[in-house]
């Protein structure tokens, strides 16, 4: 009985697991379709029961927004197999666009509508935001096509669109005036309509004085190219101008250093004064009409007098005119105001606020005793120093000293004794010195006086023509040669060597023996002042001998015996050998007195025997009975001499 029982429970397992599988396999949903019925079925139906409907769909991967809330769950899932159904727009929704847009219709659709409602700022995130008149247009008026719902990729250059507006523009013509195709250039993108008056003209802003028709400034119809240089319109304004007259003045042609775009050129400012006259102090605030009255040329005057010559002259403490105060008012005074003045009396000239003198004096002219002349003073019209005995024992010894203002003002520029000048020790003064008033050599002030004698003795040096000093470029330095004699003489020459060198006889010649009193046209050459000596000589006779006026060939500057002319070595020995001792005159040998380049071998002792020179040469070769014969194979004057032709060779050559 048990085995029976459970054999029908196996079999009634088996069966419902049989109408499990067949209800599973027969599901509309599809295989792999696992969530309970109840969740959209009742028992009494099928059909889907929106009354106990408890399906979540929005946590698949497609929730249902917007009008998705109200479409038939068939409209998306014809098949009921919901694992088919696709969640791209496109896969549901026909595109319109033709795939102009791209397949996601989110970027301009919502789930509410098919309406675009923010078409402005999606064109925003485009490569072409909607600026200007393109807000307002029509999306056809740029993207056109049969259905107007295809929007292929335009140009965004202003030209891709507005082509026919550029070809159709006649004022200006466009074309012609070769206008960039650029539209921006003139016309902001936020611009609503082409006027001129829309036309950026911001590189030249168009205020005041150029807010004027177009044609004013390009003429002729030309709108490019234009330099926006104030002077490439207004050149004929700048050529005709007056006062200043701009040319003379070569003030620039820059128009904007000066001017604004005021019509008629004013107010005007100056502000490159400074390159002409620089202004500071007062002179920054003073009105340009309280200097040039009016006349901007060059006739206002640069220097200070030239507007203040009546504060100079209405001065009168001290009275400027009448003490002749120089007029170059900025030596004591500044631009920023006449008082406190800058005139240092005690740093420029001499301590009266300080020092032995102050408190010595009341009035200016107590020292300036010449009140139309501030320039002169006295030192020994007053106090102690009126008594020119007693000043003079007290300089006893001082060089330079000399009783007069002018000298006391040299030594004791600081009017104390202590630190006094005494010419000794700085430039001893000697000679033509001693003689001298002090402003003979310092005219221009005691400071800074130089002691190069041709600072003051430039002229002289300029002016000596024997020698012209200049020419031979004879040094400056007037100490080389002279002393502090008056009249410059007499005079020395250690440079002569530089010029030509003094050696031997020459040394402890006077300057006149050679000179003879003309320093420029002395001759360097030996003959040029010992002609008389060459042609006087007798032994040799130089001149009827032909010598060469090159005596230092021959001679030194020590004297003119013993010559160095050296026979033996460079022709033929008589001071040695075989001929030593054996002449007197040089004629003995040179028989020809008018050319000592002959000379004679068989004229003198055994030589003049040809029979018996003839038989001693038996047998020699070459031999002949002539004095350059001889020459040639004696030329030692020894009987053991060898034939040189070379030399007699030369010699023949000579003769």
């Amino acid at each position: 009985m048990e085995m029976r029982k459970l054999s029908l429970v196996i079999l009634s397992v088996l069966a419902l697991v049989s109408v499990s599988s067949k209800v599973m396999s027969d599901s509309p949903h599809g295989k792999g379709f696992n969530l309970n019925c109840d969740l959209c079925h009742s028992s009494t139906s099928w059909k889907l029961d929106k009354t106990i409907y408890a399906f979540n769909h929005n946590k698949t991967a497609f929730p249902l927004n917007g009008q998705h809330q109200e479409v038939n769950c068939r409209a998306c899932h014809p098949s009921l197999v919901f694992s088919e159904a696709k969640t791209a727009c496109v896969d549901c929704h026909t595109d319109m666009h033709n795939q102009t847009v791209g397949p996601d219709c989110g970027r301009c659709h919502t789930t509410k509508s098919w309406i675009v409602e923010n078409i402005t700022g999606i064109h925003q995130r485009s490569r072409f935001p909607l600026l200007g008149a393109h807000r307002t247009a029509d999306c056809s008026g740029c993207h056109k096509s049969a259905s107007l719902l295809r929007f292929e990729p335009l140009g965004i250059q202003c030209y891709d669109c507005h082509q026919a507006n550029y070809m159709g523009a006649s004022s200006p013509n466009h074309v012609q005036g070769g206008f960039s195709k650029d539209c921006i250039q003139c016309h902001p993108i936020n611009s609503i309509t082409w006027n001129s008056t829309n036309v950026d003209h911001s590189f030249l802003p168009l205020t005041q004085g150029h807010a004027l028709n177009c044609t004013s400034c390009h003429t002729n119809g030309t709108f490019s190219g234009l330099s926006k240089d104030c002077v490439n319109c207004h050149q004929a304004n700048y050529a005709a101008s007056t006062n200043p007259n701009h040319q003379a003045a070569n003030i620039p042609t820059t128009c904007t250093d000066c001017h604004t775009t005021n019509p008629g050129w004013k107010p005007a400012t100056f502000t490159i004064h400074s390159i002409y006259w620089l202004l500071t102090g007062a002179h920054i605030t003073t009105t340009c009409n309280q200097c040039h009255n009016g006349v901007y040329n060059n006739t206002t005057p640069t220097a200070c007098v030239g507007c203040h010559l009546t504060n100079y002259n209405q001065t009168t403490n001290p009275p400027h005119a009448s003490a002749q105060f120089s007029t170059d008012c900025q030596n004591c005074h500044t631009t920023t105001a006449w008082t406190p003045s800058t005139f240092d009396h005690d740093g420029q000239y001499f301590p009266i606020y300080s020092g032995k003198h102050q408190g010595t004096w009341v009035l200016c002219t107590d020292c300036h005793t010449t009140p139309t002349n501030y320039g002169t003073f006295s030192c020994i019209d007053c106090h102690a120093h009126n008594d020119q005995t007693q000043v003079n024992n007290g300089h006893q010894g001082v060089g330079g000293y000399s009783y007069n203002s002018l000298a006391c003002y040299s030594c004791h520029p600081t009017g104390s004794v202590s630190g006094a000048f005494n010419h000794n020790n700085g430039f001893p003064l000697t000679g033509a010195h001693t003689t001298l008033l002090c402003s003979a050599c310092h005219a221009n002030g005691f400071i800074g006086t130089p002691t190069a004698c041709s600072a003051c003795h430039i002229n002289a040096y300029n002016g000596t023509t024997n020698p012209n000093h200049l020419t031979t470029n004879i040094p400056n330095t007037c100490a080389t040669c002279h002393t502090t004699n008056p009249g410059w003489t007499p005079a020395t020459f250690s440079i002569h060597n530089n010029y030509w060198p003094l050696t031997g006889a020459h040394i402890t010649t006077t300057c006149n023996q050679c000179h003879n009193g003309n320093y420029n046209t002395t001759p360097n050459t030996c003959v040029g002042c010992h002609l008389n000596d060459y042609n006087q000589t007798t032994n040799p006779p130089h001149a009827s001998a032909q010598f060469p006026t090159d005596c230092q060939s021959c001679h030194t500057t020590t004297a003119w015996i013993p010559s160095t002319f050296n026979h033996d070595g460079q022709y033929f020995p008589i001071y040695s050998g075989h001929h030593a001792g054996t002449w007197t005159l040089c004629a003995d040998c040179h028989t020809n007195a008018s050319n000592y380049q002959i000379f004679s071998c068989i004229d003198c002792h055994q030589h003049s025997n040809q029979s018996q020179v003839n038989n001693q040469h038996q047998g020699v070769s070459g031999y002949s009975y002539n004095s350059v014969a001889c020459y040639n194979c004696h030329p030692t004057g020894s009987a053991g001499g060898k034939l040189l032709k070379p030399r007699m060779n030369n010699i023949n050559k000579q003769h």
